[in-house]
């Protein structure tokens, strides 16, 4: 006689088990969220070393808010629900706008109002410029890709502010801490967004090459531009900073979506990237004919107007590419501690913490070069000649490197979760694909290696602040000694050829000197013995068997109760 599917749930078959138990779930680890994204030992004591201690209330309540299941959502949705480019309407008029999901906007508005975007250029409490990189790397933790326009518009303001008849009007806009997104006259919103418009596709990095021309106009400091630009993200900012050759030479201009009047600048997006990933940010091709400008700084001097912009945005690559090792590292880790293979679980293998604790000594080493980096802008920018020297130099450095080791890292945490972190519903694949993106935004590995070339050439000064940083650990560990030694005998045959490897070498040794004089002793010497002594393999997971694995863990994934 015949079973009925209705007799086998109701009576167990021939195996002893119903149909339903083969559907139980079990040994699969609970969804992360809510979580704290601020609980972080390395972040909060950077924060509090580099002036900005007054910040960790509000940042320990933004990172509840970003580690909550409603932010995480919006960080898939608007990566799931991709930008839409509308350049006419529905009678054929050209509009040039850009369609976002709301979660972009709720992403957006949240960073806007904690002060991620303009906001510490108008806060005079030192440490204002910690306390945004700090919140950035906590913010981290959603979407990438909102970051983008919130970067800009930070960065631009120093630049702006070599026209003080153009940053009088546009930089209380910049630093309001109100998102109103729609395009309008700018002087009749309650906050402004900047994008930048540099690259072409004939030229890349190398700007000066750059064809899009500017025409002067009848009145002072207008002009008009006529070309094309090839990589500008966040096209629907209201105003963007653009390179142009004007009769002088490569000049830089602003240029407003919406003219003071109320009508539509010419801005024509042609089409919106297909990209790797940072997907919910929309990156545009945006062409420009007769398009009216104003004129930012001298002419002729656009790449120095605008290298105080660029020395911000490679500081938050630094940033988000610490952040996003963070994040790979929490899931990673929260993934271990849930599944058991082997009789035992992944969290307690030996090969598996091998694992773990190399992949948070990166983190940390990352994150403190972050936090150094951002105390070093806060205090030039307040006048500091020394930590001006050093931040030109140490950005280029730290830019180079972390956003390097970003892809790796990545790759490591997500191997963590086996199979289940190569499906798209683990989030993982998506942290993968915006890892290499920081490594090229802002000038990819080789422009930023030929930076340090060129800032040690140029000024002595650089080289001596790093130095001088490097000093502050001397006789405190005999491999880091040796390491600083080298450094000086490969600066002096300095090569184009050999710049990557100089480069390497200058951010390990300032990541070594950072964790010897602020991390524990085990974080310290494991990263000396591994980066800087050569005890260690050629991927995550080869630390020595003297590594202080347990107290690495400890320290970067305490066990919650």
């Amino acid at each position: 006689m015949a079973t009925t599917l209705a007799d086998e749930r109701q009576h167990p078959g021939a195996h002893g088990a119903t149909r339903d138990l083969t559907h139980e779930v079990t040994n699969q680890p609970p969804p992360l969220s809510p979580y704290d994204a601020s609980d972080d030992t390395a972040l909060l004591e950077g924060l509090r070393r580099e002036g900005a201690e007054w910040a960790e209330e509000d940042l320990r309540r933004l990172g509840r808010l970003a580690g909550s299941a409603q932010v995480q959502e919006w960080s898939e949705q608007a990566n799931r629900h991709e930008p839409v480019l509308r350049t006419h309407d529905r009678y054929g008029h050209r509009v040039d706008e850009v369609d976002f999901h709301p979660s972009w906007h709720h992403l957006m508005r949240t960073a806007v109002a904690e002060g991620l975007a303009g906001a510490p250029w108008a806060d005079d409490r030192p440490g204002a410029h910690v306390a945004r990189t700090a919140g950035g790397l906590v913010w981290g933790h959603t979407d990438a890709g909102h970051g983008c326009p919130t970067s800009m518009t930070y960065a631009a303001v120093p630049a702006l502010r070599r026209q003080p008849e153009l940053a009088e009007v546009y930089e209380p806009l910049l630093t309001s801490r109100t998102y109103e997104p729609g395009l309008r006259a700018p002087a009749g919103k309650r906050g402004l967004l900047a994008g930048m418009g540099m690259t072409e596709k004939q030229g890349g990095s190398d700007v000066r090459t750059n064809t899009t021309t500017a025409t002067p106009a009848s009145e002072p400091g207008v002009y008009t531009l006529r070309g094309h630009k090839w990589f500008t993200s966040a096209p629907m900012c209201d105003v963007f900073l653009v390179l142009a050759q004007a009769p002088e030479g490569l000049s830089c201009f602003l240029v407003p979506r919406v003219l003071p009047d109320g009508t539509r600048n010419t801005f024509r997006i042609q089409r919106l990237k297909e990209k790797l990933g940072n997907r919910s940010n929309a990156s545009s091709e945006p062409e420009f004919d007769g398009t009216v400008a104003w004129l930012v700084g001298p002419e002729g001097q656009g790449v120095k107007t605008i290298v105080e912009m660029v020395n911000c945005t490679r500081l938050d690559c630094v940033m988000m590419s610490a952040a996003l090792m963070r994040k790979t590292l929490v899931e990673a880790g929260h993934h271990v501690r849930h599944r058991s293979a082997f009789g035992a679980r992944l969290a307690d293998q030996p090969l598996m913490r091998n694992v773990l604790a190399d992949l948070a000594l990166e983190s940390e080493a990352a994150t403190a070069l972050t936090l150094r980096l951002a105390g070093a802008a806060d205090r030039a920018v307040r006048g500091d000649a020394g930590e001006a020297a050093f931040r030109r130099i140490a950005t280029a450095v730290g830019k180079y490197w972390v956003t390097k080791r970003g892809p790796a890292f990545t790759a490591e945490a997500l191997e963590c979760l086996g199979g289940n972190g190569y499906v798209e519903d683990s989030g993982m694949p998506r942290h993968y694909r915006e890892a290499p993106l920081l490594s090229i935004w802002e000038g990819s590995g080789n422009v930023n290696a030929l930076d340090v070339l060129r800032a040690l050439g140029r000024d002595p000064a650089t080289a001596q602040a790093l130095f001088d940083e490097l000093a502050l650990t001397r006789g405190a560990d005999a491999r880091l000694d040796t390491a600083a030694a080298a450094l000086k005998d490969q600066l002096a045959a300095g090569s184009q050829a050999g710049a990557r490897r100089l480069v390497e070498r200058m951010a390990l040794t300032l990541q070594g000197s950072l964790l010897v004089r602020y991390a524990p002793p085990a974080v310290a010497d494991a990263f000396c013995a591994t980066r800087l002594g050569g005890d260690w393999g050629y991927s995550f997971g080869t630390l020595p068997a003297a590594a202080g694995v347990d107290a690495i863990l400890g320290r970067a994934l305490p066990e919650r109760g």
